[in-house]
């Protein structure tokens, strides 16, 4: 090959290969509807949507973005294992220029190496070797020459599946990479919706103590017209002044609260802390049932950590193949042929050889009195058995798991139509006992009882729905359908 054109391939694909590593990450995004609308941030109070937050959430969560800043190292590991089976070249070179007392001269040699491994362990060389001297005294020196080699390994690495096992593994690795982004991406977006919820919550409390406030307040003006009109002794009116300041304490402790909760949704969402912002989701729900055979047929193909557990058994057996492989003899059948041209043009004339040569044979690597070749087999095998057992314990767990969370499903929503029916039973029983006390057949006493069950309905209830919604997004996260159900797309090409 022409030593100009040889050079000018092997420089032409070095930009290529530069130019190709690029850190830039992909990112995930949804198609449900509603997502498309700007969220605006310069409002001065920013209501968001459960929608508006898992958007953002798929946009500046940091977990989210540095997995994806990871994948992009992960996906060019797959890149690096899957070229294993291409050509590689590499190319020497050097120039030199000496100066002695005996002669000075300059030297340039140039030599590229081709090599190629086949998926059945062949090792395929060729260099070219191109040497140029030129000194003062003893003339002009040319040589070069060509080299081919071939080897077939006979047992340690022979073999398709010997030689393909690191390719497979890394593939495996990928598909498990793969899953653990899924389950980092669902992982985070649940603990968004969760977040949100706490932020509903506290809204709904504040609004609750509030409601309870006003209340209190509406009550002492009929305590202060009942005293007036003397049906009513006037120190009975402390009770209800001092159930109006813990009222009063109960609304600060409820907007401590509502801060913290807007903090913490803010966090997640990579905004400025010091964004005002409101949750405006409307909290409902709607009675759900789910078969639990269904479930677990539906988690087996779907959750992550299920599915990287059964890739984690695949892994182990090619890492098996892999160490029984490295535990074999290094026999090769070797075979090879090479051929050099010298000129030389000096003061005693021109002279030009050319000679060639080649061989075949065997060569033979045995090491003896060695165990620790056997070393990473035995590991090897023992995480295969132990794989197994994982694999045993993964599906249990999968499935307690999702038993679990369909029957919590259930009891939540039947808690929360208990808490509903406590609430208007409590509601009735306050209205009839404010109507007994301004009728005077009731007690400043009994109201102010009646008002905290009152509360307390309204909190259980409260708290029993955001209970149940939680429960549903719990039940995606455990069957794998986050993604799914949010039409989040991964985008992970």
């Amino acid at each position: 090959m022409n030593k100009g054109l040889l050079l000018a391939l092997a420089l032409a694909s070095l930009p290529c290969v530069a130019a190709d590593v690029v850190i830039n990450p992909s990112a995930p995004s949804s198609t449900r509807s509603g997502y498309d609308r700007g969220v605006s941030l310069n409002a001065q109070v920013t209501t968001l949507t459960l929608g508006d937050a898992v958007y953002l959430g798929l946009r500046n969560n940091p977990a989210i973005r540095s997995a994806y800043l990871q994948r992009v190292a992960q996906k060019f590991d797959l890149r690096v294992a899957e070229d294993t089976f291409n050509p590689k070249l590499t190319l020497n070179s050097y120039y030199r220029s000496t100066r002695g007392s005996a002669d000075n001269a300059r030297n340039a040699n140039l030599a590229p190496n081709a090599t190629l491994l086949g998926e059945y362990g062949t090792r395929l060389s060729m260099a070219w070797t191109q040497q140029l001297n030129n000194a003062d005294r003893a003339g002009r020196y040319r040589s070069d020459g060509l080299d081919l080699a071939i080897i077939q390994p006979l047992m340690r690495g022979a073999g398709w599946d010997a030689t393909t096992a690191p390719l497979r593994l890394s593939r495996l690795s990928e598909q498990a990479n793969r899953l653990n982004l899924k389950a980092t991406v669902a992982q985070t977006i649940s603990q968004i919706i969760a977040t949100y919820r706490e932020l509903l919550r506290a809204q709904e409390q504040l609004s609750i103590v509030q409601d309870a406030l006003k209340r209190s307040n509406t009550l002492l003006e009929v305590n202060k017209a009942l005293i007036s009109a003397g049906r009513m002794a006037e120190f009975e009116i402390v009770q209800t002044e001092a159930d109006i300041a813990t009222q009063q304490l109960g609304v600060e402790e409820a907007q401590n609260q509502l801060d913290t909760s807007r903090l913490a949704l803010l966090r997640l969402l990579a905004l400025d802390l010091s964004t005002p912002i409101r949750a405006s989701e409307a909290l409902e729900a709607k009675p759900m049932v789910i078969d639990k055979r269904q479930a677990f047929n539906l988690a087996q193909t779907q959750q992550p950590e299920y599915l990287a557990a059964l890739l984690g058994s695949q892994q182990a057996d090619l890492n098996l193949v892999i160490a029984k492989d490295s535990g074999r003899w290094q026999v090769d059948l070797v075979a090879g042929a090479n051929q050099v041209r010298d000129a030389y043009n000096n003061d005693a004339g021109n002279t030009n050889n050319r000679t060639w040569d080649s061989y075949a044979g065997v060569q033979v690597q045995i090491p003896i009195g060695d165990i620790s070749t056997r070393q990473a087999e035995v590991r090897a095998r023992v995480n295969v058995e132990d794989q197994e057992i994982r694999i045993t314990d993964a599906r249990q767990e999968l499935e307690r798991s999702v038993n679990d969370v369909v029957r919590d499903l259930g009891t939540r929503w039947r808690q929360y139509e208990i808490s509903q029916r406590a609430v208007e039973l409590s509601r009735r029983k306050i209205q009839i006992e404010r109507e007994k006390l301004s009728a005077g057949r009731s007690t400043n006493f009994q109201v102010l009882s009646y008002e905290t069950d009152l509360r307390n309905a309204e909190n259980a209830q409260l708290n029993a729905l955001i209970a149940y919604l939680n429960a549903q997004t719990q039940l995606d996260l455990t069957l794998g359908m986050t993604l799914e159900s949010w039409e989040i797309a991964l985008n992970d090409y």
